[in-house]
């Protein structure tokens, strides 16, 4: 069974901006660009952090003290109010990924960090891409008949060794159900654990039956 990298899913041109670019050109390039985060790299284009909106909005909430009174800011907040360039406003290090990590590994890392992008790097910590929480979720965008070839080619056939004319697989906008019967009753929890690996799959209904019931006590 094979899961789709994040070397498929990223975006290879990615916009960055050096150490020491100034706070106008940053907020140039994400306007100019339509971004909302851009990585900080070094000569060798190695990231050193993110910045996005939310590092350079507190410029903006700084501007509106003297009109009225606002809460206590938080440390990093003025840090980033008084910030002038890049290295000052960006957020580091970065959280970063490789291109032959699945998707299911990157979202782990996106949900772990609470972040929205991974910063792609190569073997010498080089950028070659970026991957966003939108980027992930196109694999739910895959082809009914591309799940269904997956799971009874790889799941069924190849891995447990399933007979189609034992168990039936239909598929509709991702979500799978399983019809037929098993030998053994362990194997149904098997099946329905293996098919919600696919990429793709939205959910999983199984209507199976089993011959014995192995998983009885004696």
């Amino acid at each position: 069974m094979r899961h789709r990298e994040v070397r498929e899913l990223m975006t290879r041109d990615v916009v960055t901006v050096p150490r020491d670019a100034a706070f106008k050109d940053v907020v140039r390039t994400l306007t100019e660009r339509q971004v909302s985060a851009v990585p900080v790299v070094d000569p060798v284009g190695r990231p050193l952090g993110v910045i996005s909106e939310r590092d350079l909005l507190p410029k903006s909430a700084n501007q509106g003290e003297y009109f009225r009174s606002l809460p206590e800011r938080e440390s990093w907040e003025q840090e980033k109010a008084e910030a002038l360039r890049a290295e000052e406003l960006m957020s580091a290090p970065p959280v970063c990924a490789r291109p032959d990590w699945t998707v299911a590994e990157a979202a782990r890392l996106m949900e772990a960090q609470g972040v929205k992008r991974l910063l792609v790097v190569d073997d010498a910590d080089r950028l070659v891409g970026i991957v966003t929480r939108g980027n992930l979720l196109r694999i739910f965008l895959r082809k009914d008949d591309e799940i269904l070839h997956e799971i009874t080619g790889d799941v069924l056939d190849r891995t447990l060794h399933q007979s189609p004319t034992n168990v039936t697989v239909d598929v509709t906008d991702g979500r799978v159900e399983l019809h037929g019967t098993v030998e053994f009753k362990s194997l149904i929890s098997v099946i329905e654990r293996l098919c919600r690996t696919v990429d793709g799959v939205i959910s999983v209904a199984e209507h199976l039956g089993y011959a014995i019931d192995d998983t009885a006590t004696a």
